[in-house]
């Protein structure tokens, strides 16, 4: 993805986050996370359409997703 490269607003552990970004987009190939200052954002190609997580931060963002589809 693009975003790997950008700098980010100085998020603090933005850099501690970018590990668990890339081993969750390895695991669902179905999610795009995306940042659109200055939010973070994932998009998730489902089975009866799209579902559309957005959160300021990146680690905020990825503790949504790993519990998102979880009983």
């Amino acid at each position: 993805m693009f975003a790997y490269c950008m700098n980010v607003r100085g998020e603090p552990g933005y850099a501690d986050q970018v590990p668990r970004r890339q081993a969750y987009e390895a695991a669902h190939p179905d999610a795009e996370i995306i940042y659109l200052d200055p939010y973070w954002q994932a998009v998730i190609r489902e089975a009866g359409g799209l579902a559309i997580f957005t959160r300021m931060s990146l680690e905020a963002l990825l503790d949504k997703l790993e519990g998102y589809g979880q009983p």
